[in-house]
Order: C-alpha cells, then structure tokens, then sequence
C-alpha cells in the first residue's frame, strides 16, 4: 500500500532470515572401482553422459559392469551423484618413460609433477589419469618445418606399378614410420607402414580399404615428399610466436598432437583426440587473450587426455624449466627435423578393492556431514580383493563393509545405506529356497539400524558399451527409487509399491521371491524386489534395518526425521549467541511452527507441538549457555497390509445393523 499520493519510492524489509530452509534430500553418494578420471576426488555428476565424460564407460568384466551401473542405475530416476574413484593397490599412470606412478588428480599434478621434477620417473608425458587406457596415448610433437614437410626427400628408384605397397627409393632416412607420402605425378597420399632398410618403404593408399597400394604407378627417378602425419590438422608449419618476435627470439612455435593409438578412447586407431598447434616453449609466451602460451601450461590449462611432466632434451637442452625468451641465455630454440613421438605405457587398472579400502573411500570422502551433503549412500557390490590380486566374494567383506557404512551413516544421522545381498547368493543359485536363506544369512550380521535398507536381490541388465548383459546389484537402483519418490511426492512417502516403487530397465531378477520367500526375508527386515507377472518388478517392502519394532522400522519414518532434523537443524545456527529470553524463544518457534504446519499438510505428520519456554529453558539450562527445543511429532504411517472383507447380507438387513459383526 502506497504511504504517500504523489510519485516516490517506498523502501520496505522483509526477514526471513528465520524461516526454515529447504533441504536436499535426492543426493546420492557412490565410491568404486572405475577405467579412468581423478582418483580420491568427489565429481558430482548429473548423467550417464556425465559419468563417462568422467569416469569412462564400464571394463569388460563383472567387476568393471557391477561398479559402472551401480552409479548408473542411481541416475536413471533423476537426481544427481557424488562419485569417487577409490585408489587402489598397483594403480599407476601411462607415461612416456615406462615409469610407475600414480598421478591421482589434478591437485596431485600441481603439488607434486607441474615442476618437471619427476622427469625421470613419469617421463615427459604423463597420461591424466590412472589406467590401461593411458596406453593408448600417443602425443606426437612437430618443432620445426623440416618435421612438418619435406620437398623431394628422396627419388623412387625403379618404376613401381599399381598395386604396389613396397617401394624402392634412393634413401629413406628422410623418412618416418606414419609419414604422409606424395609421389610427383599424382595427387594420391600413401602412409609409410614400415621402412625395412636404407632403400624401401612399405605404404598404403589413404581413403582406401587396407591394404591398398598404389593407385598409380610411379615413374622412376620421382620425387618423394613427405609430411609429418598430422600436418592436415594445421594450416602451415611451426615458426615463432608473437611473444618471440618483440623479443628478437625465434624457432619456439611447436605444433603437439594428442592421438589415441590403439583405438581404445574412440574406437577407431589413430583418431586425433586433441590437437594444439603454435603453442610456444618459452615459459613468458602468451597468446592474443594474454594467456600464457607456454605448451606445458596450455596442456595443463585445456587437456582431457594428459599432463606434462618434464622437457624432451630433444626440445629443450635442459631438463629444467629455464628457457625464456627474456633471459640473455638464448633466445633461439632448437629445431629438430624430425618429429617427436612419444608412445605412453605402464598404466594399470588396480585391483579392486579390498573392504579397508571401500569403506576407506566412504568414510574419507562422505563421512563429514559439514562439509558434504548426500542422502544416500550406495554401497554397490561388496566383491574385495584380498590383497593380492585375487578377487573374492566373501560373507566377512560384506559385513565389514556394509557394518562401516552404516557407521559412517549413524554420524551423519542425515543419510541412507542402500545395500543388496552378495552376488554368489543369488546369481546362479537355481534354487529360490537356497536363494532366500543365503541373502538371510548376508544380512544377519549386520548391525541393527534406522539408517540401513537392505535389498533382496541383483538385476540383469543390457551393458550397452560391452553389447552383453550383465549382473549388477539392486541398490542403485533402489536408492534411485528412493531419490525419484522424493521428487515425485515428499521424502516422508514410502518408495515401495506400484506408485512409486517402479524399477527401470531391467531384464530379468536373480532371485525373485515368492510370497513365503517374501515372508522369511520380510521377518528378516529386508525389502523384496519382486517382478508381478504384467505389473512390473517393483521394491515390495519398505522396512529399515531396524531389528526391534519402532517407528523407526519404516524407511518414510525415518527419512522423515532425517528432513525435520535436517531442517530445522540449519535454522537453529540463526540462534547461536543471541540471548536465551522469551524474545529468542518466540522467535524460533516462530520459524519451526509454520515449516511444521507444511509438512503435516503435506501428510508427513498427524501431529506436532513445539515446545520452548522457560518449562525447558530453565535458569540452570541458561546459565549453561544453553538453548533447548522440544519438538514433539507423529508421524504418518505406511500401509503394509489391507484387509478386505466381503460380506453377503439378507435381503431386507440394513448394513449399519451388521457392521459390528464384521
């Protein structure tokens, strides 16, 4: 409402500094055995693309599939996840010196590799991530243009017909294996394949099925040109940069190409993965946007693929990062003729790993409650190395690890352990009663808990990057049921049942329990996953792992808690050293009150008092520097079981007169 007539500004304040804020509640968490990306750091990923933007598609193994789709199935239902690759024994780095060493992240580059000093151990060249996939990077430096081009390198000796692939020439030192050849004549450009001796070169036709030799034959006495293999990629040679010139420096332009070799990243050999050309050796180089230019920092600054680690002497005369164009050394950089390829290898996967080093990675990563926010955590398979490269499946891992998580889950009182039974109880076991007792005796160790669900089973799915299907354990996916529930309707509502229970693609169970099976696990606090004949496969429970019946025994229960305390926990640090009167204690209820009144008509609650004055604040409670609030709740209830009674009457006999007999 205006408070004057005539045209003006009108300054008001609103506080809502004190309301109780929203919280997330869709979060999952997940550390696993992984192909490639950062090791021990948390990247948050919203996708399956994002996931392997990151992480890399699955290994074509059990183990490989198990860890790639439990992070995978969580976000089919749409939420996002923190996902951590667990640093395992044997994990190393592809470099270009056959050196062993983990690089495990970027932070790890900058503290440790950005200096050139581990020259010696990585090489020059050091793939960005741990794995045997590093192996299949090529990085391929052209420094100066006699290694871009060479105008008539040598002559054919002997006319050479159509159809030929090795051909005679006066001399091929001039020559490298992956050269580009031209003859003079015709247009055609041929590969050097091999170069057997002093005086022949094996080719093939470019652009033609493999194998393909010349297209045209080829006169003797011919000139030969050659090209470095990637000279298409750039429009003209290596020189000197801008940098270079108002220094009065020259021959520090490189042209650098990043190739995936093996065809393991692309799945076509060769194909250039990046490629950076004019980029500088003086360390003082910048380009036109004022950036530095210097190649190591332009790979460290933009590449996917792999870090420097150490000058080529090749390049540099010098290990060490001294070469600028402002030093009075030398302002003139060496320019090699031929080109500089470095080949990686010595990158290893790791084991998987072993119980200490799972729940290591969840405790580490996800154990803080400050300073990381997730709902869920996904304990994925429980499968363990036992230290010495073989892999097991074994009952005690699988306590150990599920026991820790829900450890690391009882701290934070504000998250979910989502765990499946072993995969060796279930998957290939013919047998549903075997089946039944062996996923009971996976769970009777573990610790009893509100914090816990336990599934029944494992799920067979498509691997669409192995073009097979595969096992994979059910707890992404029923986390993922959880996180989709929370968005369709309120974290408070149970995830089970045929509204929002649905699991998505997924073939078949390995074990899919019958109604007496259905009963034992159900004593046992485990959820069944059941496929219904034409309804679907759906979560067919929706217990905690708590043993002594509770409230707390229902997961809507507990997550509804979860949300309250987690909520009005936030709102709470706004009363920090303010006073402890009936002005502050107003205040708060003022602001827990209404948060309250929302989520009970949103059926989370039946009933709720707050309850904060000088009853619970009395003057000990203040002189201690206290401030306490009571808040007292019902919470709404699941149905798990329904009765229907069908009653035939007489004719003539009200229903109100039978009700009582029913």
């Amino acid at each position: 409402m205006a408070f004057q007539v005539s045209p003006g500004v009108q300054v008001s304040e609103i506080d809502l500094t004190n309301v109780v804020p929203a919280v997330s509640s869709t979060t999952g968490a997940f550390a696993g055995h992984f192909q490639w990306g950062p090791v021990g750091e948390v990247i948050t990923v919203s996708d399956s693309k994002g996931l392997v933007d990151n992480f890399y598609q699955p290994a074509n193994t059990d183990a490989g599939a198990e860890d790639f789709y439990s992070a995978e199935s969580f976000l089919k239902y749409g939420s996002s996840l923190r996902v951590v690759r667990i640093n395992t024994s044997q994990l190393n780095n592809a470099n270009s010196s056959s050196g062993t060493a983990l690089l495990k992240n970027n932070d790890d580059y900058v503290n440790t590799y950005q200096d050139g000093s581990q020259n010696g151990t990585v090489g020059n060249y050091v793939a960005k991530y741990a794995g045997s996939l590093g192996n299949s990077l090529k990085v391929s430096v052209c420094a100066s243009s006699d290694a871009y081009f060479n105008d008539a390198v040598t002559t054919v000796s002997g006319t050479e017909s159509v159809g030929q692939t090795t051909i005679t020439v006066a001399d091929s030192s001039g020559m490298f294996v992956r050269d580009i050849v031209r003859f003079a004549g015709h247009n055609n450009e041929y590969r050097v394949l091999t170069i057997p001796d002093g005086t022949s070169i094996t080719i093939e036709a470019l652009g033609q099925p493999s194998g393909t030799g010349l297209l045209t034959a080829v006169a003797s006495g011919a000139n030969v040109d050659r090209y470095w293999e990637f000279y298409s990629s750039f429009d003209k040679a290596p020189a000197k940069s801008g940098t270079a010139t108002a220094a009065g420096g020259s021959d520090d332009e490189i042209h650098l190409v990043i190739s995936d070799q093996d065809g393991l990243f692309s799945g076509v050999k060769d194909t250039i993965l990046e490629s950076y050309g004019f980029v500088s050796l003086a360390s003082d180089s910048k380009d036109g946007q004022g950036q530095s230019n210097y190649y190591k920092n332009v790979i460290a600054r933009e590449s996917d693929y792999i870090y420097w680690s150490g000058h080529s002497t090749d390049l540099l005369s010098s290990a060490n990062e001294t070469r600028t164009h402002l030093q009075s050394v030398s302002s003139t950089f060496g320019r090699p003729s031929a080109v500089i390829t470095s080949s990686l290898a010595g990158g290893v996967d790791g084991r998987v790993p072993t119980a200490g080093e799972k729940y290591g990675a969840y405790q580490t990563h996800f154990g803080d409650a400050e300073t990381i926010d997730v709902s869920f955590l996904i304990a994925g398979s429980t499968r363990t190395d036992n230290g010495s490269g073989v892999e097991q499946d074994l009952l005690a891992d699988h306590n150990t690890i599920v026991n820790q998580l829900i450890a690391t889950a009882e701290g934070r009182k504000d998250c979910m352990v989502i765990v499946s039974p072993r995969r060796a109880s279930v998957v290939g076991v013919s047998s549903e009663s075997t089946q039944s007792t062996n996923v009971i005796a996976d769970y009777a160790s573990v610790t009893s808990s509100s914090y816990v669900v336990l599934d029944s089973g494992w799920v067979y799915q498509y691997d669409r990057y192995n073009d097979k299907y595969c096992y994979v354990p059910s707890n992404g996916h029923t986390a993922g049921i959880m996180a989709r529930s929370d968005l369709l309707r309120d974290p408070w509502f149970s995830p089970a049942g045929f509204s929002r229970g649905q699991y998505l693609g997924i073939t078949k169970l390995a074990f899919n329990p019958s109604q007496s099976s259905r009963d034992d696990l159900y004593r046992a606090r485990i959820n069944p996953i059941v496929t219904f004949p034409g309804q679907g496969t759906v979560l067919f429970g929706d217990k905690t792992g708590l043993t002594s019946p509770s409230a707390f025994d229902r997961i809507n229960v507990r997550r509804l808690f979860i949300v309250l305390e987690k909520a009005i926990a936030v709102a709470a640090k706004s009363q920090l050293f303010e006073f402890n009167d009936a002005f502050t204690r107003a205040q708060f209820r003022a602001a827990v009150e209404p948060f309250l009144r929302d989520v009970k008509n949103r059926r989370g609650l039946v009933y709720f008092s707050v309850l904060c004055d000088e009853t619970n604040n009395s003057d000990t409670v203040i002189d201690r520097n206290e401030f306490v609030c009571s808040i007292f709740v019902k919470p709404a209830r699941s149905i798990n079981f329904i009765t229907l009674n069908f009653v035939a009457a007489r004719s003539g006999v009200e229903f109100e007169e039978i009700y009582s007999a029913v």
